[in-house]
C-alpha cells in the first residue's frame, strides 16, 4: 500500500509539474535568412530564406557544403546562377521543387519598394 501511494504522490507532482510547461510548435520563422546583396538594387523586395523550414526537412549535409559555404557573404547567391542550376536552382528546378518563376514565393521581405502589378503573368 505504501507502495502504491508513493508512485501515485510522484505521478501527481510529476503531472503538476508539467503542466506548468509551455508548449509551442517549431516556428519556420526561426532561423530564417535575409538576402539582400542584389534584390533592392534591382527594384525587388529582398529575399527571405526559410533555413529552419528546409532545415527540419533536410540535414545540413544536403545544402553544406556542396551547395552553400557556411560563411556569411560567402555565397553569390543570384537569379542568373539560380536558373542555372546553382545554389537554390540545385533543388527549385520545377522538378524537385517549384522552380524560379513566381517571384514573390522569395522576394518576400520587407522593403519600401513597390513593385507593380505585372500584365500577363499567373500569381
Amino acid at each position: 500500500m505504501k507502495k502504491f501511494i508513493l508512485i501515485t504522490s510522484f505521478a501527481v507532482i510529476l503531472i503538476s509539474l508539467l503542466s506548468f510547461i509551455e508548449i509551442t510548435p517549431t516556428s519556420a520563422e526561426y532561423a530564417d535568412l535575409t538576402l539582400n546583396r542584389y534584390a533592392e538594387q534591382a527594384g525587388m523586395p529582398p529575399v527571405v530564406f526559410p533555413h529552419w523550414f528546409h532545415r527540419i526537412r533536410f540535414k545540413c549535409k544536403v545544402c553544406h557544403e556542396d551547395i552553400f559555404l557556411m560563411r556569411q557573404g560567402s555565397n553569390d547567391v543570384n537569379m542568373q546562377k539560380i536558373i542555372q542550376g546553382e545554389y537554390c536552382g540545385k533543388c527549385h528546378n520545377g522538378k524537385i521543387a517549384w522552380a524560379p518563376i513566381y517571384c514573390d514565393r522569395c522576394h518576400s521581405g520587407p522593403s519600401s519598394i513597390v513593385i507593380p502589378e505585372a500584365r500577363g503573368f499567373v500569381k
